[in-house]
């Protein structure tokens, strides 16, 4: 059986991205010597993610083949017109990323409206999230509101320059809807 993971980083008022998918805030951030993004990527098997994040990868590489490495998914109900380095998926994020998971490592790459489904089903078996010093005050978050309250167990944090990566994995037992807060 494999995992589903998400790594990434976020602003530390928590947004993946500005409110035009910008992305500079991250690019302009210090990771200094080494990250961990190597040693996560060579666990992975294949990407999930949603087409707008596709599309802001694929700016990014210069429209160069996306992750060529691994098998590529990319949620959409409205692009038609086939990926040269992903399949478009438009059926329900959360069967089919259970069915992934019975045999692959998934990364799940952004967040956002593929997130929360996941989320709300309990896929999400480990998380990296990597927290910029940088506020943005508006852009696109890495949580929406959902249905998904629950407590993760903490693995560890490791610096790398500017960015502080958290590693959290699911907590085994799960009570859903409790207020985490309360004393």
């Amino acid at each position: 059986m494999g995992k589903v993971i998400f790594y990434g980083a976020i602003s530390l008022d928590g947004y993946l991205a500005g409110l035009e998918d910008q992305l500079d805030w991250l690019f302009q951030t210090d990771t200094g010597v080494a990250t961990t993004y190597e040693a996560f990527f060579a666990t992975i098997d294949t990407t999930v993610m949603g087409r707008k994040t596709y599309q802001e990868a694929k700016k990014l590489m210069d429209e160069g083949p996306l992750y060529p490495e691994t098998t590529n998914y990319v949620f959409s109900h409205t692009r038609k017109e086939p990926l040269q380095d992903a399949t478009l998926v438009a059926s329900d994020p959360v069967a089919f990323v259970s069915a992934l998971k019975q045999e692959k490592n998934v990364w799940v790459v952004g967040g956002g409206s593929l997130l929360k489904p996941l989320l709300e089903a309990d896929l999400i078996d480990e998380w990296f999230i990597q927290i910029a010093p940088v506020l943005l005050g508006e852009g696109k978050r890495l949580f929406e509101a959902g249905d998904y309250a629950r407590r993760l167990t903490f693995v560890e944090t490791k610096q790398m320059g500017e960015l502080t990566e958290l590693h959290y994995v699911r907590k085994a037992e799960q009570v859903k809807n409790t207020n985490y807060f309360s004393t």
